[in-house]
């Protein structure tokens, strides 16, 4: 196994999590902020906008399976990365779209990946890159959180969506057991 760490943030940690966890090769995904001044912050404290720090995943995977370059890619194309500040009806600088990354090869990918994806949307992708500088991991209850709330209002309505958007664009990437 060639194991590696990704993060990234594009509005709820949930929606987030929910998509890297179908895909093969993912090995963990921990829900959690980055992108901040504050040690140690807690969900009531980024939720006032004030810590600086984003709603992030992080992500352990096996780069023999998927390859970083398209863990981004998927990504990319799961939010809306030309909105600042907001991901649907989720406003505030805590779910920007964000890529921290972990190393020089990771910022390369990323900057690749980014001019490539460039003219697929139709105004201009704001999505912020940043070395990873801390990752605090959020409360237990944001853990897993579609996978054990599947028939909560948000879930239908927001994550349910995306999930099928996955599965039509990224089938081949799919875990098999995620395929349902």
């Amino acid at each position: 196994m060639n194991k590696q760490v990704a993060t990234f943030g594009g509005g709820c940690f949930w929606c987030i999590e929910a998509i890297v966890q179908r895909l093969e090769g993912v090995t963990e995904v921990i829900s959690g902020y980055a992108g901040g001044a504050t040690t140690n912050p807690n969900y009531r404290a980024i939720s006032t906008g004030t810590t600086g720090h984003a709603e992030v995943v992080q992500v352990t995977f096996d780069s023999d399976i998927i390859s970083y370059e398209d863990l981004i890619t998927i990504f990319m194309t799961s939010h809306d990365p030309t909105t600042p500040n907001r991901q649907g009806a989720d406003r505030g600088t805590q779910y920007r779209s964000i890529i921290l990354y972990h190393d020089t090869k990771q910022k390369q990918t990323v900057d690749m990946v980014l001019k490539s994806l460039k003219s697929s949307f139709p105004n201009s992708i704001v999505t912020e890159v940043a070395p990873l500088e801390a990752f605090y991991s959020a409360e237990r209850y944001h853990q897993n959180y579609f996978n054990s709330n599947s028939t909560a209002g948000y879930c239908r309505v927001v994550i349910d969506p995306k999930i099928k958007k996955l599965r039509e664009k990224y089938a081949d990437k799919l875990k098999k057991e995620m395929m349902d």
